[in-house]
């Protein structure tokens, strides 16, 4: 029933907003060649199945139609499923995460700003593709490109932010590829900032690892989580490819692409309870094996795994004696207690185990290393952590000594 009147609100939006394609002058935008039309995105006949699906709880009963996927959980970076992982394809629009990713780094930066107003260049205005037909000299501010960005995969959108920020379209590309770079991309080249050369190409595992790096930036998903927008007034109506983001539940993004050569492709993810998972599938046949493949991939990540943030009980941090220091001792801290994947049931399985220092030699500087913690899953050690001196303890010195015997003395 629930769903009955989903469905119904979304007809009554579509039908108010004109009910038909976008061509250069009607009103409805989405992504190019997607294999979709609004009435398909809006309907998505087949979510209500998605709930009803069978969830593995082995990665080989996994049936993901794709050239190359992976399942990563975000906050460690652990791929949790891997098909033709490192496999070089072109991945059309999904080249877009890269694009946002610099984005937001410019924002977060402060070298951009939302409401930054930017004019669209002949060159911006002459791009093809999936595009909001932007011309030249027309104005629009950064939050609405990135929304056509997001939403719409808007290739001139992308090409008039990439010349504000650099300068030039191949200068961005530049930038692109280096920050894939600094990022352990290895899989990866790309042409231009829009995914529309099919030359260019990508891995499963580096899409996955580029979302991630997005994913860090928190504001990106107040566009990669809309589903229906407008832009110039109203006068253009968007409606997001990635049906997920309506239907699937805590869709976070991220972005869809599709050309001849790269076939349907996606990274999708999602979050729930605090646990985030990246589903990336490349070189799909059909629109609804992507879709499928990567709601299969997340369901599988939700049903099986968990995040632990592990703690250390602070009467166990006992202070650690200083050895011909100012102060007999030392307190003791752990620090970045990073967070372990864990199937499902193991946190009751978690222990630790300590090991400090039964003295150290003055002078202990900050942060110094006095120990180690152990987290165990039954007898194996799952991770280890430094403890640290959590602040700093001078040396004893002759002057020292004998100001403190001369107010001693003086005191008595």
């Amino acid at each position: 029933m629930k769903r009955f009147w989903s469905i119904l609100a979304a007809l009554a939006v579509w039908m108010c907003m004109g009910g038909h394609i976008a061509t250069a002058s009607a009103d409805w935008i989405i992504e190019q060649g997607s294999g979709e039309t609004p009435e398909s995105l809006i309907l998505a006949t087949e979510a209500e199945a998605w709930q009803q699906a069978e969830v593995p709880t082995n990665a080989a009963g996994l049936a993901i139609k794709a050239k190359g996927a992976v399942l990563m959980e975000l906050s460690t970076g652990a791929l949790l499923f891997e098909q033709n992982s490192h496999e070089k394809l072109p991945i059309a629009s999904v080249t877009k995460i890269m694009t946002m990713l610099l984005i937001m780094e410019a924002i977060d930066s402060g070298t951009l700003s939302t409401d930054d107003v930017l004019t669209c260049s002949a060159t911006a205005a002459a791009y093809g593709g999936s595009q909001i037909w932007l011309e030249e000299g027309e104005q629009m501010s950064v939050h609405d490109l990135l929304k056509a960005i997001a939403v719409v995969s808007a290739n001139d959108a992308c090409a008039m932010v990439a010349e504000h920020l650099c300068g030039s379209v191949e200068a961005f590309v530049a930038r692109m590829n280096a920050r894939a770079a600094e990022l352990g991309m290895t899989d990866t080249q790309f042409k231009d900032c829009s995914g529309l050369d099919d030359t260019a190409y990508s891995s499963a595992a580096d899409v996955a690892i580029m979302s991630r790096a997005l994913m860090q930036h928190d504001r990106v998903t107040d566009y990669t989580t809309i589903w229906m927008d407008t832009l110039r007034g109203g006068e253009s109506q968007l409606v997001n490819t990635n049906k997920l983001v309506r239907y699937y539940k805590g869709a976070t993004g991220l972005k869809t692409g599709t050309t001849a050569a790269a076939g349907h492709c996606l990274s999708a993810t999602a979050e729930r309870d605090g646990v985030a998972f990246c589903a990336v599938v490349l070189g799909c046949a059909t629109t609804d094996d992507r879709f499928g493949g990567a709601r299969q991939l997340l369901d599988y990540g939700f049903a099986n795994y968990s995040v632990y943030t592990p703690v250390v009980d602070a009467a166990q941090l006992v202070p650690v004696k200083v050895l011909h220091g100012v102060s007999e001792s030392v307190p003791v801290t752990v620090r970045d207690m990073t967070p372990l994947l864990l199937s499902k049931g193991e946190e009751s399985l978690v222990d630790y185990r300590l090991e400090l220092a039964a003295d150290v030699e003055a002078p202990v500087l900050e942060g110094q290393k006095l120990g180690t913690v152990r987290v165990l899953l039954g007898e194996s050690v799952c991770a280890e952590y430094p403890l640290v001196a959590s602040e700093a303890v001078d040396r004893l010195t002759l002057g020292v000594a004998f100001r403190r015997l001369l107010w001693a003395l003086i005191g008595g």
